[in-house]
């Protein structure tokens, strides 16, 4: 079968987003795609899925698959028209392209999609780009999976976290009397401290464009989505908070390892182990987000400051039980990066096949391989 020569535009044609801010959301269950990221559900639609779509403007080069019928913002280009063409080929398709090279802003980063539509490119017919999603596909499958997996595991160790140390629930807590605290009935042996008090904080040094596609390692913003960049400024076990967030919603995270940060995201340590784990500071803080939201700054965009954080009154538990408590999270946390590395190897093997496969220095022509439905 011949490749076909052409503009991208007569492969894709691509519209620019819709207005809408994180404040104008409400309630429902429809994704908001935004430059950096599925950013949030709204209570109505802009385009049916599936669905292809593109950083326009701060954050290029990201691209983004929709299963259900979601809102492109102005931020971004969606795909209007697919000219025949399979929606998950184009998805990958996109990737290979650096569309971050094609940056005509002056001060902000910016896609001009009367520009992009002019790059000359080389695309395979239909039957080859569907063996080639195919293929792709199996790989972000059991990605997913895995990251299923993950999110049941975390919901596990929250549960033991409210049964502990919200519900006071803990192994032997019938034989320890409960006592007056500044938030309340606490065990006897427990005491509230100021979070700064317990941990140091940092934040990060880059902005959301530093976001690469298939970078190396971690980058964390402000968005739920972890996001990848070819540079590490942290090597350690830490909690990752988000500075702000136009809805109040903090996210948070617990990471060990090589990984960078966006310049409003906290990076949290401990600063004696033996006081309080990471572990422990990671449901600490988590469990007070809602407060968290309730006394931040700021109109549009609400922020934490440092003042904020350093104020915010944790309980520390005993030392023993805390201990205890590590042990049973240890595990599951170990289950958890086991299943984050195996994700991290498929995504090597993916985008290593990436560009060979979009290139057809892999010929899939000849290959017995299941497409089935797989755009939608």
């Amino acid at each position: 079968m011949n490749w076909k020569e052409a503009n991208l535009g007569e492969l894709i044609t691509f519209q620019r987003g819709f207005d809408i801010t994180k404040k104008e959301l409400t309630p429902g269950k429809y994704d908001v795609i935004f430059s950096s990221g599925f950013g949030g559900k709204h209570s109505d639609f802009k385009v049916k899925a599936p669905g292809v779509v593109i950083g326009r403007k701060g954050t290029l080069g990201t691209v983004f698959f929709a299963t259900q019928d979601f809102w492109p913002t102005d931020t971004t280009l969606w795909v209007k028209d697919f000219h025949g063409n399979h929606e998950k080929f184009a998805y990958y398709f996109l990737q290979t392209l650096h569309l971050e090279q094609y940056d005509c802003g002056a001060a902000n980063p910016t896609l001009n999609r009367n520009h992009i539509h002019t790059i000359p490119v080389r695309f395979p017919p239909l039957p080859i780009q569907r063996k080639i999603a195919a293929i792709l596909s199996t790989y972000d499958d059991l990605i997913e999976n895995n990251t299923r997996r993950i999110k049941i595991l975390e919901e596990m160790a929250r549960s033991l976290y409210r049964e502990w140390f919200v519900n006071f629930r803990f192994p032997g807590h019938e034989q320890v009397k409960m006592v007056d605290s500044e938030l309340g009935l606490i065990p006897e042996g427990w005491e509230v401290v100021l979070l700064g008090k317990l941990v140091s904080f940092q934040t990060g040094k880059l902005n959301s464009n530093a976001a690469k596609h298939n970078g190396s390692y971690p980058f964390f913003t402000c968005s739920q989505d972890i996001l990848r960049t070819d540079t590490y400024s942290f090597n350690t076990e830490c909690v990752l908070l988000a500075g702000n967030n136009a809805n109040g919603i903090f996210h948070i995270k617990y990471f060990k390892g090589k990984f960078d940060v966006y310049q409003r995201t906290y990076v949290i340590r401990t600063l004696d182990s033996k006081l309080v784990t990471n572990y422990y500071l990671y449901f600490a803080i988590q469990a007070q987000l809602d407060h968290l939201k309730s006394i931040s700054t700021g109109a549009a965009t609400k922020f934490l400051t440092l003042t904020i954080l350093n104020n915010l009154k944790i309980i520390v538990s005993d030392p023993k039980i805390q201990k205890e408590f590590a042990s049973f999270i240890s595990d599951v946390f170990s289950q958890i990066e086991l299943l984050q590395s195996k994700n991290d190897n498929l995504r090597q093997t993916r985008d290593l096949l990436l560009p060979k496969l979009i290139s057809g220095e892999i010929d899939v022509e000849n290959l017995d391989i299941k497409t089935g439905e797989i755009a939608a």
